[in-house]
């Protein structure tokens, strides 16, 4: 490996740069592989948008530790490994989980890692820097995953946000009778919906303002398309459940209207789960939550223990992928990759691909 590698930095909110900087080493049992692709998501997108949830207000701290790499979409093989790790060889392939926990905290000591109260996360910290660029180191306490060597890039970037979309899926329980409902059609909202309808739900509707998107998700396996922009959503999804609401809804399109929405389109005794990352706060009647509907409020966060069952079904095809990566740029044009997935007109997933003439 070269001594410097080129990678985007962020230094702030719309403030994101090219850069040459020292290739990271692997000491100890740390792991450093070469990046074969990474995607944007719409989280990166917000981060570098501004949004209060990654540099804070008055009311929170600023999440984002900069100057740092962005990038938690990634995939690689090994380059190099620490004189004290065991486990993987020169030349593996591997994916790191987004989060990085600190293993001691009463979270991590009761098995759920991905609430870990010291944690970091691959690309908001500058001490796990992330997948932008052409290498990337993973600490002893990343959490590794073997990668099928010969499963297709556009396949194998998807394992982060797929397996997020899965935890999501696993937390609405659903149900053979149920109607569940998919708010949003990008990317981990199609990763749902190929994934709900692995468990037969009577009716699976899926909602998205780009006609695209809806396609897709038909073809994933979506029974109901609806553009909220020309059609009532609450309004067919009572007709299609005998006026009494879907059983299950779940939040992916980060629009706050997405949420009354939902809680207002849900039936009673109904489960609502909350995916999404909002770049702005979001206002409902919570009097709906208890008083009118007693209502399941669940949250979604990260892929918790998703990682081995995704890959396998990326890999033998249970979990359809095609056609979702829709832009594949090299690190010199990441602004172009931030404002395409921004826009969100044409683009599903836009990934980094670092050009083999610069490792």
């Amino acid at each position: 490996m070269n001594q410097t590698m080129q990678a985007v930095v962020n230094h702030g909110p719309h403030d994101y740069r090219l850069e040459t900087v020292a290739t990271p080493e692997a000491r100890g049992r740390e792991v450093v592989i070469r990046i074969e692709a990474c995607g944007i998501c719409a989280s990166d997108v917000k981060c570098w948008s501004g949004a209060d949830m990654f540099w804070g207000n008055d009311e929170q701290p600023a999440y984002v530790k900069g100057p740092v790499v962005p990038g938690h979409e990634f995939v690689g093989r090994v380059a190099a490994i620490g004189p004290e790790h065991t486990g993987f060889d020169i030349g593996d392939r591997v994916i790191a989980e987004q989060i990085v926990p600190c293993e001691a905290c009463d979270y991590c000591e009761r098995g759920a890692y991905w609430m870990c109260e010291r944690h970091d996360i691959f690309g908001f910290q500058n001490n796990v820097n992330g997948g932008m660029a052409e290498f990337m180191r993973f600490p002893d306490n990343a959490r590794l995953h073997r990668v099928p060597a010969d499963l297709a890039v556009d396949k194998a970037v998807l394992i982060e946000p797929f397996a997020c979309s899965m935890h999501a899926v696993e937390r609405a329980n659903i149900q053979l009778a149920d109607t569940v409902v998919i708010s949003g059609a990008g990317t981990l909202g199609l990763g749902m919906v190929g994934i709900a309808k692995l468990k037969s739900p009577r009716r699976l509707i899926v909602l998205d303002m780009n006609d695209d998107r809806l396609a897709k998700a038909a073809e994933y396996g979506a029974d109901i398309t609806i553009n909220p922009a020309r059609e009532d959503v609450v309004a067919r999804i009572k007709d299609e459940t005998r006026g009494y609401g879907c059983d299950v809804y779940i939040e992916a399109s980060g629009a706050p209207a997405s949420v009354r929405q939902g809680l207002n389109a849900i039936r009673k005794l109904g489960r609502f789960v909350e995916f999404s990352v909002f770049g702005e706060p979001v206002t409902a009647d919570w009097s709906i939550i208890g008083d009118r509907k007693e209502l399941d409020l669940l949250g979604a966060h990260l892929g918790a223990y998703c990682y081995p069952a995704t890959i396998a079904g990326i890999a033998d095809g249970s979990i359809p992928t095609d056609g979702m990566v829709t832009h594949r740029l090299p690190l010199a044009e990441f602004e172009a990759g931030f404002e395409q997935v921004k826009a969100g007109r044409d683009a599903l997933k836009v990934i980094l691909v670092p050009d083999a003439d610069t490792a």
